[in-house]
């Protein structure tokens, strides 16, 4: 492997958490950004699941590819296994994805167990909302996650509008305002 590429599409895009020496928009196919995975750690508890995203079958995703140097290579995995299989409902892949310049990349990412029981599967907007606004985790409430995530999307010229309706559905203010 001549290169080690990292695929985020929801808060990788905006912390990362590791080091990287490059970062390029990017497009993954056959795979789109979904609010289906339900949060027992980092946005919500077992007792009120929140809700963050996963990859999940089908579309496409846009998104941010990370170039990480040789020697990040390991600390960068070993650090995302950490963050990302907490609970075993992602799927560590390698996919091949295009970057904003035309280059095909093999990028790391983790996508959804659709098996797992914290798989919640297409929700209603207004569903999500409920579930979001009151759901808080060990890093922080959920509708801070969502309203980031938006933003981030938004300033990389990335629409969501699904997830923007979320966002805009839910009544607590995620500023805590």
């Amino acid at each position: 492997m001549d290169e080690f590429w990292v695929f985020g599409y929801g808060s990788l895009m905006w912390n990362p958490g590791f080091p990287y020496e490059e970062r390029v928009l990017a497009q993954l196919g056959g795979y789109r950004r979904s609010l289906c995975v339900r949060s027992y750690v980092h946005r919500g508890t077992e007792e009120r699941p929140g809700l963050v995203l996963g990859l999940d079958r089908g579309g496409s995703c846009k998104g941010v590819a990370f170039r990480v140097a040789p020697s990040d290579w390991q600390s960068t995995v070993d650090y995302l296994r950490e963050r990302e299989l907490v609970t075993s409902v992602y799927l560590e892949r390698h996919v091949r994805t295009r970057l904003a310049d035309g280059r095909d990349v093999r990028a790391l990412t983790y996508v959804i167990d659709r098996a797992h029981s914290q798989y919640a599967g297409a929700i209603a907007v207004d569903e999500a909302a409920r579930i979001v606004e009151s759901a808080v985790g060990r890093s922080g409430p959920n509708p801070v996650y969502v309203a980031n995530t938006v933003a981030h999307l938004r300033e990389l010229g990335i629409r969501d509008h699904w997830l923007e309706s979320v966002a805009s559905a839910i009544v607590n203010d995620p500023s805590g305002d």
